[in-house]
């Protein structure tokens, strides 16, 4: 049995240092300003995509990792630098996710490369799951799947929302659905369908305004008799038959269609609320050491101190719920206790709380524009929010723990 060690191997450091250089030299200059525009940033988009780290290759790099910690480590470098330029970048491995988890090898092998397309015609993916009246509760989709036998395809009708990457048609982009096959069957009865670039029906409907993560496309998708073949059905239909028969005569299934992907994206995002909570602490940190009241600098008042102390005690244990979850994830042991909702949940309270105390030591400084902490605050709520709430998150762990539905 090997030595225990949270000591990174040399590829990792390597590709820490790498992200990181990009996050610092490409993404934080221009972070208020694409905050500020609320557009998708595509020169940074295509920078990423220029050095490779927007590929599928890349991806296929981080998630190929052995010990699940590469993609952690690299999710929270970007969001060191911006988070909402991060899910510009990063936001297309939603729908790499929803191809992985329910896809079978051939569709991962024809459809992941597509979602990005390369650094001279670049593509993205979305992952369409949310509807206005299905966030948490996605059992209760009213977005329909009906199969036409005549034709051999798949038509969707419905309305999505709150969609990273969501309409977008300046560049060809890929959009997963999660669309309801049997509606008695709530969340046992749903499927993933891949949507590919320019089909017919799909069109983007709201864009928001948000909060935060300004630079993060987040729109409805709309889809009216969309029509794709039988072969975009993840999985293939022998494999939906069998499961819907499963459930029809009342057995359990492990698999759905939206969880799945969420239960392997959670730590990620966990990884980029550690991200912004990091970069909050540093900075008001550097602030204490160099502001002076009352003849000294602040960090030298216990109250400033023992916040600072806080601020990083709980982002170092934010760090190793992560990595255990990824690690977890990525080597197929099983999530007995919700670890991988403890992970997103603990970091992204952790996000919001290190955000606001940053404002609180720099005061009045803190409100303003003149610091990010303030935007990295507004960055910070979407981590209790999207991915599941923190109260979902609470409602997974009590349910692993205990072994009891609680409604």
């Amino acid at each position: 049995m090997s030595d225990f060690s949270l000591d990174l191997n040399e590829d990792q450091l390597q590709i820490k240092d790498w992200v990181h250089g990009f996050a610092k030299d490409v993404i934080r200059p221009v972070a208020a300003e694409w905050d500020e525009r609320e557009e998708t940033p595509w020169p940074v988009i295509e920078e990423a995509a220029k050095i490779g780290l927007y590929s599928w290759e890349s991806v296929a790099n981080f998630f190929g990792d052995p010990t699940g910690l590469t993609f952690p480590i690299v999710s929270e470098e970007m969001c060191w630098g911006d988070a909402g330029i991060t899910l510009a970048i990063l936001g297309t491995t939603l729908g790499v996710s929803g191809i992985v988890a329910s896809g079978t090898p051939e569709q991962i092998a024809e459809w992941v490369p597509e979602c990005f397309g390369t650094a001279d015609d670049l593509h993205l993916a979305a992952f369409a799951v949310s509807e206005s009246d299905a966030g948490s509760d996605v059992s209760n989709l009213r977005t329909r799947a009906t199969f036409d036998e005549a034709t051999d395809e798949w038509v969707l009708n419905g309305v999505k929302t709150w969609i990273t990457n969501g309409g977008i048609d300046k560049v060809p982009t890929l959009h997963v659905v999660v669309a309801a096959v049997d509606t008695e069957l709530k969340a046992r009865g749903h499927a993933s369908f891949v949507v590919p670039p320019g089909t017919k029906g799909l069109s983007m409907g709201q864009k928001f305004k948000k909060m935060g993560i300004r630079a993060s496309h987040t729109a409805e998708v709309v889809l009216h008799d969309v029509r794709v073949p039988g072969r975009c059905l993840l999985g293939g239909k022998d494999k939906l038959d069998a499961r819907l028969a499963r459930a029809r005569e009342g057995q359990s299934s492990k698999v759905q269609a939206a969880m799945s992907t969420f239960e392997a994206s959670r730590p990620l995002v966990g990884a980029q609320a550690l991200g912004i909570a990091r970069a909050a602490y540093e900075y008001a940190l550097e602030y204490a050491k160099d502001r002076k009241a009352f003849g000294r600098a602040i960090i030298e008042n216990q109250a400033i101190a023992f916040k600072l102390a806080d601020m990083r005690m709980h982002i170092d244990a934010a760090r190793l719920l992560v990595w255990r979850a990824s690690w977890m994830g990525r080597n197929g042991k099983e999530f007995t206790a919700g670890e991988g909702s403890m992970s997103k949940l603990y970091a992204g309270e952790v996000a919001v709380r290190a955000t606001e105390d940053a404002i609180q030591i720099l005061g009045g400084a803190g409100y303003v524009k003149d610091h990010p902490v303030e935007q990295w605050h507004r960055d910070s709520k979407i981590y209790t929010i999207f991915e599941g709430t923190s109260e979902i998150q609470r409602l997974v762990i009590a349910r692993a723990i205990s072994g009891i539905r609680i409604p």
